[in-house]
């Protein structure tokens, strides 16, 4: 098996949405906002290849959307998804299986592409991967978060086939989700269906049914840790994204998750750090905190 970085991109989202009740003064010093208040995060892949499998764990905002809805995210910097994959020799038609953590445009958006003014599928020869329950929210969206659930990323999914769903997750009860009935409760942990190496951590919070993609990797376990936890400046139980459904749930799921993975010395897969790859955990007087920070590349 071979584990390699997917850079698609940075983009830019307002730092009080990404810290929610954090005030700004605790905040900036982790990530640097500019004079809109916007912070830069990356939008990091992760690619599996194993045998005959080349596995591609979430794909950015894509390219599809007008310049009126990019003017909102000030996409920079140099990467993109098929440079990406270029440089290690790989291309879009090379992917056997997508694995999409949730639905939301930043994660999902890359999976379909205009062609001739007609949505197609970008991964031709791939299975897209997602979960009945979320497939659901996120089709049937409630009003706060239909804006982050396009139906042009997500249905054209559907109608060509490829779209498969992981089996046996079932549903948080989101009203139960308490201190004291969930903090120190494992995650409900569900298999892959694509290799025996991989499986997912279910988790409630921030949006329903969100898959955290977990890979025993050499004598590490890599957990992808899409929006639990999207950067390492947010491991810190209060540091909870505005942007999260239920954010209870999130932070109870968080002193789940970073108890467990400290525990077991998990290596952490950071989605939107713009500076932090992976880091490993320890236990300080603060809560768990980075231990080691580490690209993918030199596990």
């Amino acid at each position: 098996m071979k584990l390699y970085s997917i850079n698609t991109g940075f983009f830019k989202l307002d730092g009080g949405a990404m810290f929610g009740v954090v005030p700004k003064v605790m905040w900036q010093k982790l990530n640097q906002p500019d004079e809109n208040n916007l912070c830069n995060w990356a939008m990091r892949s992760l690619l599996i290849e194993d045998g005959n499998k080349l596995i591609l764990i979430d794909n950015g905002i894509g390219t599809k959307q007008d310049a009126k809805f990019f003017s909102h995210y000030y996409l920079n910097g140099d990467d993109n998804l098929e440079k990406s994959l270029a440089q290690h020799r790989f291309s879009k038609d090379d992917i056997t299986d997508v694995v999409l953590t949730h639905l939301h445009f930043d994660h999902c958006g890359g999976s379909v592409e205009r062609v001739n003014d007609k949505l197609q599928t970008a991964f031709k020869n791939a299975t897209y991967w997602s979960n009945e329950l979320h497939w659901n929210w996120a089709t049937e969206p409630n009003d706060r978060e239909k804006a982050s659930f396009l139906k042009e990323n997500i249905l054209p999914i559907q109608e060509s086939g490829q779209l498969k769903f992981v089996a046996d997750v079932s549903s948080a009860n989101h009203a139960a989700a308490t201190i004291s009935s969930i903090a120190l409760n494992p995650l409900q942990t569900v298999d892959s269906n694509i290799l025996p190496t991989l499986s997912y951590k279910i988790v409630n919070g921030h949006t329903d049914a969100m898959m955290l993609p977990q890979i025993q990797y050499k004598e590490h376990t890599i957990v992808y840790m899409a929006d639990l936890l999207p950067s390492a400046a947010h491991l810190p139980i209060p540091y909870v994204m505005a942007y999260d459904m239920f954010p209870l749930t999130t932070l109870n799921e968080k002193k789940s998750f970073l108890k467990e993975a400290a525990e077991n010395n998990n290596i952490l897969f950071f989605e939107h750090d713009a500076s932090n790859e992976c880091c490993s955990l320890q236990q300080t007087e603060k809560g768990i905190r980075p231990k080691d920070f580490m690209k993918l590349s030199e596990l």
